[in-house]
Formats: C-alpha cells, structure tokens, sequence
C-alpha cells in the first residue's frame, strides 16, 4: 500500500510541477515584456528560472526539511542528465535534423562544461579542507564555497550582457495587468514547491522501501518529474522550427541548475555535508554525456535524427546502470 502512495506522490508531484511550471513561464515572459527587459535577461535568467524553478526546490527542499542534500544533488545532477540526453533526442526525433551552430556549440556548450568542473572543483574543496571527522570522503560545503559557483553564473551572465550590442524593448500589450501577472507567478511558485515536495517524498520513500540510497531515486524520479517542463519547451521550440533556441533553453537551464540550484539550499541551510564518493561517480557520468553531446552538436554543427536515437540510448544506458545499483548488482555510483 505504501509503494502506491509513492507512486501516488510522483504522479501529482509531476503535475503539479508541469501545471506550476507553465504558469511560471507564461507570467515571467509577459512581465520581461512588460518591463521591457533585454532579451539576454529574458533568456538567461527569466526563462531559466522558470524551466529550473522545480530542480532549485528540490535542493531546496530536500536539504532544509529532510536533511538530505545528496538527494538535492543528485536530483539536479539527474535533471541535467536528463536534459542533455533526452530533451535533445527526443526535440531531434520531433523536428529532423536540428543546426546548433558554431556561436552555440564554443560559447554556450563550453561554458557548460566548465559548469560541470566548477562544481565538482566545489564539492572537491569540500572534501579536502572541510572534511567530516571519521570520514575522509565526506565534506562539509560552505556558504563560502557555496558562492564560488554563483559568482561563476554572475560571469556567465555578464558574458551574456557584453554580447548585447543594442536593445530596443518590445512594446507591452495595452491589456497586460502586471498586479494580476505578479499574482499568478506567485500562484505558480507554490505549486511548484507543493509538487517538488511530493516527489522529494516519493524518492526517501522508494529508497526506505526498496533498501537502497534516496539519492539513487533523486537521479531518475525527482530528475524526470522536475526536468518535463523543460522537455515540453524545448520539443515545442524543435517542432516549429526553432531547433537552436531548443537547445539553448537545454544549456541554459543546465547552466542554472549546476551554479545557482545546488549552491542555493547551501546557501540557506548555513552548510551541507556531501559524500565526495557518491558525488564523483555521478558528476563524472554528468561529464561523459556533456562530452558526447559536445561531439555530437560539433559534428556538421548539427543534431542529426540518428544521433538523436544514439543520446536517448545512451540514457537508457545510465537507467539500466541505476537499475543494477538499485538491485545491488553493482556498486558503481553508491
């Protein structure tokens, strides 16, 4: 009975996030219009905010309410997995063969990769200068280093900014009520928290039921539920046409998740502990799928429906792989 509440608790959580999530999105756009906001600020930080409020909550939540910030991490870590391998081939398979083109793949890819070094650089100093007493591999990261991958986003976004030559702002629609927009962005923010809660419980709970770590149900079950909105976005941007802002919403989103999602609940818990030998495993397949996603969007400088099945099999690859830790067959991530 108890495994079906959990089932019970993803199924909600999940709607819940995808309703949040597209009420989000549809309030924070109109107000970037509203205010005339540069289209980078649009880009980088109101729609990646939107797409990536669900995988900040549940760093969010996991850490200050259950006290489990490896689950926070791995769900993001997941969530990033799941952008980069599903949302591209699922978008590839949708709208055909996808142009990434050369400003995409050396400015935005790189610097995802580099988001992926920073932080594990985090969690690496974590472990050698705020180690766990009794436990070499488990450290403690601070508000201080906590900063370090902000202040990178703070770079990114200032990257952004210099490559905006001018900006001639839209002119707001004449029935646009902005009280009325602030209200239902509120609105979506706390479905969001509601539905991200449900599926932080549904993880805790398969991983007591089944025996195994939470964290392991973090990189698949919170990972996909958070990850959908962003999904639906980028297929719909792919099936009219519009396959490098598809791919760009994917980096982007990512980019916040690993530098602004993570560093966040650290930021308001005071410190968390991280098991640097669980945390290496999982950033190092995080790594080997940036890579081959790198190789794929450089070749022809394009997503080809046959690379397309190759990053979805590849995920199905890293199910298979959880499933065995899940089983106890392996002990490779754990």
């Amino acid at each position: 009975m108890e495994l079906l509440l959990y089932v019970g608790y993803v199924v909600a959580g999940t709607a819940i996030c995808w309703v949040g999530s597209g009420m989000l999105e549809r309030s924070s756009s109109r107000l970037s219009t509203y205010y005339q906001m540069p289209a980078v600020v649009q880009g980088a930080v109101i729609t990646a905010v939107g797409s990536s409020f669900p995988e900040l909550s549940s760093t969010v939540l996991a850490t200050l309410l259950h006290g489990t910030f490896d689950l926070g991490v791995a769900s993001v870590i997941g969530s990033a997995l799941f952008n980069i391998l599903v949302i591209p081939g699922v978008s590839g398979l949708v709208g055909g063969r996808i142009e990434s083109g050369r400003l995409l793949v050396f400015k935005d890819v790189q610097f995802y990769v580099t988001s992926v070094a920073v932080l594990m650089l985090t969690f690496a100093l974590a472990a050698l200068y705020y180690p766990v007493p009794g436990d070499a591999l488990m450290g403690t990261v601070t508000r201080p280093l906590a900063l370090m991958p902000m202040l990178f986003y703070g770079l990114y976004l200032y990257l952004q900014l210099l490559a905006v030559q001018d900006h001639s702002g839209e002119e707001p629609p004449d029935h646009l009520r902005p009280g009325w927009e602030w209200l239902r962005l509120a609105g979506s923010l706390v479905l969001i928290l509601l539905g991200t809660e449900g599926l932080v419980k549904a993880a805790i709970g398969f991983g007591d039921w089944f025996g195994t770590p939470s964290f392991l149900w973090g990189l698949t079950v919170v990972a996909a539920g958070t990850s959908l909105p962003d999904m639906f976005v980028s297929v719909r941007a792919a099936h009219s046409g519009r396959g490098t802002v598809s791919l760009a919403n994917v980096l982007g989103s990512n980019v916040f998740d690993l530098l602004v999602a993570v560093p966040v609940g650290i930021m308001i818990a005071g410190a968390s502990t991280v098991n640097f030998a669980a945390a290496v495993p999982m950033m190092g397949i995080l790594a080997a799928a940036t890579i081959v996603l790198f190789v794929v969007l450089r070749t022809n400088e394009s997503l080809e429906p046959e690379e397309a099945i190759v990053l979805l099999g590849i995920y199905g690859t890293f199910l298979v792989l959880v499933g065995l830790e899940t089983a106890e067959v392996t002990a490779l991530i754990v």
